[in-house]
């Protein structure tokens, strides 16, 4: 078997072309705003419907984490299937359940859910109107290092399946090099498989921010998630109000739970675009882009999920680029005049969204 090298270009070479197509596809299939009238569901083997907001299965690839909508009729049991990255869950229509490695936890609009990598898994519908929600996952950042692995077994019945992949117990003893890290691995899947799994939309709790919203976490490791870095938090801006701006090194994915608006995005504070969205869509904040986001009724707040991997894709930049700025909003006089006195907006009950 012959070992030669047989490449005709030079390592500078491949490596520039690489890096340009690379930053090529990645601007060919950026967008802004996805409008849910747009994304086409469509039956899968799985026996539900399913559409892509953003990701590779919908030909416009992401870098980092997808999002896909899916539709479960009255009745219907999805295959169960596993894979090696994980999902966050928001529920936006009619009411089902996920099945969990064995544990059920029921989803109405407005509830979220964290399904773990490697956990077993499907959905179903015991009502009469369709199940509807989205996912995002971390599927396209383990792709680039070539570990997405998808398992489905069908209708298998839960105890014939294989559990999560094994690990050594952190219960070795010894200070060398691998011991450290048996017990230090060992840990973290400990508490990895430990997670919290579920968010009640009753449960929430919005608090006023700096910025001219409340805000609440729906999935995040504050109120005990064990998550790959994917975040979810809900925002709410007062009728005809806006939240204050800023920028970020990372993208920002924003679906409209409620209302309608625009956000503003630009290079500057000043002379960018502004993009009108509604309920149903998704707005693509792009990195390091100054952005607004102002609730265009002046009867009727909006309501915003915000998912980002900023707890860990992020941390991991600020630290490769430090001490570069990487998280940026204006001084607090500036923050605090374009977000306005927040104690004056009379926010209203908290009930649950419906679709459409």
């Amino acid at each position: 078997m012959s070992t030669k090298t047989t490449t005709k270009t030079t390592h500078y070479h491949q490596q520039k072309a690489r890096r340009a197509k690379f930053l090529e596809d990645w601007r060919d299939n950026h967008r802004t705003v996805i409008r849910g009238d747009d994304v086409k569901v469509e039956q899968t083997a799985r026996g539900m419907r399913t559409g892509v907001y953003m990701g590779e299965d919908g030909d416009n690839p992401t870098r980092s984490i997808d999002a896909l909508v899916h539709e479960v009729d009255h009745g219907v049991v999805t295959t169960i299937h596993r894979h090696s990255w994980d999902a966050m869950v928001l529920g936006v229509g009619g009411r089902g359940w996920l099945e969990i490695d064995g544990e059920r936890v029921h989803v109405a609009p407005g509830d979220s859910a964290h399904i773990p990598a490697w956990a077993w898994h499907r959905s179903g519908n015991d009502q009469d109107e369709t199940f509807r929600y989205l996912t995002f996952s971390s599927e396209p950042l383990l792709a680039t290092m070539g570990m997405s692995i998808l398992d489905d077994r069908g209708h298998e019945p839960v105890e014939n399946l294989p559990g999560r992949p094994e690990f050594s117990a952190p219960d070795v003893q010894g200070d060398d090099a691998y011991a450290r890290r048996l017990r230090r691995l060992g840990k973290e899947q400990q508490k990895r498989r430990s997670g919290r799994l579920h968010t009640d939309w009753d449960e929430l709790e919005m608090l006023n921010t700096p910025r001219g919203t409340r805000t609440t976490f729906l999935l995040d490791r504050a109120i005990g998630y064990q998550a790959s870095g994917i975040t979810m938090a809900m925002f709410e801006i007062g009728q005809g109000r806006q939240q204050s701006m800023h920028r970020h090194a990372g993208e920002a994915w924003l679906y409209v739970v409620e209302g309608d608006g625009h956000s503003y995005l630009g290079t500057e504070p000043e002379g960018g675009e502004n993009h009108p969205w509604k309920k149903g869509d998704l707005i693509v904040v792009d990195h390091f882009l100054w952005h607004q986001h102002f609730n265009d009724s002046k009867e009727n707040t909006a309501r915003v999920v915000r998912i980002h991997m900023f707890d860990s894709l992020l941390e991991t930049m600020r630290a490769l680029m430090d001490p570069a700025v990487l998280f940026e909003e204006p001084p607090d006089h500036i923050r605090d005049a374009q977000a306005g006195d927040v104690t004056t907006i009379v926010w209203p009950a908290l009930d649950r969204p419906s679709w459409p």
